[in-house]
């Protein structure tokens, strides 16, 4: 059973934590994110949800006091964006290199000066080696669904890392749309209680995240990729068994109309159902040209990449976020880096746009297709190019 409601994200975010039973919440307000800490306030606030609240002075303390729960225990969950994000930063290594499974909602917002509080990825972006999880959502309905099944996948025993689910601000944290809410006694069924194996006990003393020589270091950081890596295996099967319960399934990599398409774009969040309008334009023009979702951005889903632009000859990379005096877009980078050594062939354009929430509309997406077509076949001397900013 479940039923349809009309939610912003950021509501649909809250219930979410809500119906996973959240034990701890610290967070601070800052825009565009405020909504979801204000929301699960009123929850606890009136008795619909039976957690412990911190309101704290600051996002780096949030993430502290959401450590000290974790290492206890408890079901933890914060939200944050932009320059909070970044105030929060000393503490995403922390929290990753202990192994505490905190819950995070991202409502994406730009980096300033100057000042910008729309969408972006340049908040994200900037936590890609800090050792957690990271997922983008397209729309509310997967807000709501990476949130939960998020808190399976952070408190897996073969995991114990932290997870952080982003969604467009304003884009979807502020516009309303269906949501399909399950039965509470399903979810109960889906997400077993939080079993931590080392936490903090007066009775069972015990230390963690000291200082370690340089003789041992190095081995601490290996042993924390090795299980970033390895933890996309859970990730997978958690939304497989998500799927089977719930009737929505997810995938590192989504694919849109790429069967037997010459050129793919790749995107991630909410401008993929933009760019699914401009690939149906293009379909129905006979180009061969199809979209490659990018929604698990850490761990990388190198295989999936590999299979999903194994008939491509050309791949055209946006971008949300400017690598200054980089390659363009960190995102471009990364894939480029992923098919180096196996597709020496496929021809990668980076693109970057739809900085602090600028408008990308489904002719500029057609136009990008068309530059990165052109960009293919006959060069570039710019390392990236732009859409929809006046040069």
């Amino acid at each position: 059973m479940s039923n349809m409601v009309a939610l912003q994200g950021h509501f649909a975010v809250s219930e979410a934590a809500r119906m996973a039973d959240v034990d701890v919440v610290a967070a601070y307000p800052i825009t565009p994110q405020t909504q979801i800490i204000e929301r699960i306030a009123e929850m606890v606030s009136s008795g619909g949800l039976n957690a412990v609240y911190i309101p704290v002075e600051s996002e780096h303390s949030a993430l502290s006091a959401c450590s000290g729960a974790a290492s206890v225990g408890a079901r933890t969950f914060t939200a944050t964006c932009g320059q909070g994000f970044l105030l929060m930063h000393e503490v995403f290594y922390w929290v990753a290199s202990v192994r505490q499974p905190v819950v995070m909602a991202v409502t994406n917002r730009a980096i300033g000066p100057p000042n910008g509080i729309w969408c972006d990825y340049s908040d994200a972006m900037t936590a890609r080696d800090t050792g957690w999880i990271q997922m983008f959502a397209l729309n509310n309905q997967e807000a709501f669904d990476l949130i939960l099944s998020g808190f399976r996948i952070a408190e897996h025993q073969e995991v114990l890392l932290p997870l952080m689910v982003n969604l467009d601000g304003f884009t979807l944290s502020h516009v309303i749309e269906p949501v399909v809410l399950p039965e509470q006694e399903d979810v109960d069924r889906f997400l077993p209680k939080n079993c931590h194996p080392a936490v903090l006990h007066p009775d069972s003393p015990m230390t963690y995240g000291t200082v370690l020589m340089p003789d041992l270091y190095a081995e601490n950081k290996k042993a924390l990729d090795v299980v970033v890596r390895d933890s996309k295996t859970i990730i997978c099967k958690v939304w497989e068994q998500y799927g089977d319960r719930f009737g929505r399934y997810y995938k590192p990599i989504e694919c849109y109309r790429t069967e037997g398409a010459d050129i793919l774009v790749m995107s991630m969040g909410s401008l993929s159902e933009t760019a699914k309008v401009a690939i149906d334009r293009k379909r129905e023009k006979g180009q061969s040209v199809g979209l490659i979702v990018l929604r698990l951005w850490r761990p990388f889903p190198f295989e999936e990449l590999l299979s999903a632009t194994k008939e491509a000859k050309v791949l055209i990379v946006l971008d949300r976020c400017i690598s200054h005096g980089g390659p363009g877009g960190p995102v471009c980078a990364e894939v480029k880096s992923a098919l180096f050594d196996t597709r020496h062939d496929l021809k990668v354009v980076g693109f970057v746009g739809a900085l602090s929430g600028r408008n990308l509309s489904v002719d500029q997406f057609e136009d990008m297709i068309d530059k990165g077509e052109t960009i293919a076949t006959n060069g570039s001397e710019e390392a990236y190019q732009t859409v929809g900013i006046r040069e």
